[in-house]
């Protein structure tokens, strides 16, 4: 794959340290980094975001943080390290790991989820990280209002619920994310119906385990009753696999195993997947997930993100009879306030003009 022009990779530094991060020059930044020999990120998004940094006057620092399968908190010696810097921007699986964790307070923590220099320098990592954020918020605020709410994919989903009268939405990450690629978990406990999985099912990020991943032959179906697993439709063999991967999960952590927590979808048009995702169902999920052909449901765990989720492809999701998302196709203008976002950030119009499509099913051009 080629490698992004360096204008534009400097572009995607300006947008993560200075719209998001919201450094100025003489702040300190710590990128917490998670070597390349793990798989994950790649090694030349630290150091054009490090360089790109110190060319804006600020003062960088790095800290390798590794990488643990189960870590849930912050070690002391970390948290006594980043108390000293304006900005910790985490390059590693564990920001993501401690998104809905609590954070101590000083620094800006930011959670990266472009996971080398050429996804933080296409439309994902450059398109302004405020049109997003003002997007997410016409999503959020969209949702809270609706009356009734339904999901439909080609493959057969169709869910259907709403969220009681004067209630939140599910809590979001602790972090700032970057770039900003999905609304707020929403509330599954008065969602009913059957989800079209995608061929998978697949941990969330939270931890990560033996048999992270289980691949079916055919098309398996999930039931949903009031944010309930009530079991699966299927294959057999399909069927028995993925209540074994739910036995085992459930007992490995000790977590209620058919809690369906939440689920949201990508807002990000510019979130592209340019690899085969059965070549690592891992760093997929880790990035893809903010593309719209993308939702996923929190399950296995009364906790957002619970510990397997479930990926359903091409979704239409219907606020009051809007098809906001159509076999997935984002529609921001349908939104209010939408088309004033555009119009305000022409950076964000394109990406929503010429969306990127791949999400990892190699069925593009």
């Amino acid at each position: 794959m080629l490698r992004p022009s360096k204008s534009n990779v400097q572009d995607g530094v300006r947008n993560l340290v200075v719209n998001c991060a919201q450094a100025q020059s003489g702040d300190r930044i710590l990128i917490a980094y998670e070597p390349e020999t793990f798989g994950y990120f790649a090694a030349d998004i630290r150091h054009d975001v490090a360089d790109g940094a110190r060319t804006m006057g600020l003062r960088v620092e790095m800290m390798d943080v590794g990488f643990e399968a189960n870590r849930t908190c912050l070690p002391d010696s970390m948290m006594k390290t980043m108390a000293d810097f304006d900005v910790v921007l985490f390059l590693s699986r564990l920001g993501d790991q401690l998104r809905f964790s609590e954070m101590p307070t000083g620094p800006k923590f930011v959670v990266c989820f472009a996971l080398n220099s050429h996804l933080l320098g296409s439309a994902f990592g450059r398109a302004h990280y405020e049109a997003f954020c003002q997007t997410k918020s016409a999503v959020d605020q969209t949702v809270l209002k609706a009356q009734q709410i339904t999901i439909t994919c080609p493959k057969g989903t169709d869910v259907s619920g709403q969220i009681p009268h004067g209630t939140n939405t599910a809590s979001d990450t602790t972090s700032t994310r970057f770039p900003m690629s999905v609304f707020a978990p929403v509330p599954a406990d008065q969602f009913s119906g059957r989800i079209a999985l995608g061929g998978f099912l697949t941990g969330t990020g939270s931890k990560y385990y033996d048999d992270y991943t289980v691949t079916f032959d055919d098309l398996v179906f999930a039931m949903l009753r009031n944010g309930r697993l009530t079991g699966f439709e299927g294959e057999a063999a399909d069927v028995a696999l993925a209540n074994k991967q739910y036995d085992r999960v459930s007992s490995l952590f000790g977590i209620d195993r058919n809690f369906v927590h939440s689920w949201h979808a990508g807002i990000h048009p510019g979130c592209g997947f340019p690899w085969d995702l059965t070549q690592d169902y891992e760093r997929w999920g880790g990035a893809a997930f903010g593309n719209p052909r993308v939702l996923h449901f929190h399950t296995c765990g009364a906790y957002a993100p619970g510990e397997i989720s479930w990926n359903v492809f091409d979704p239409t999701i219907e606020l009051d009879g809007v098809k906001v998302w159509e076999n997935g196709t984002f529609h921001l203008t349908r939104l209010d306030g939408g088309a004033e976002i555009l119009a305000e950030y022409a950076c964000a119009a394109d990406a929503f003009a010429h969306p990127d499509r791949n999400v990892g099913l190699m069925d593009q051009p």
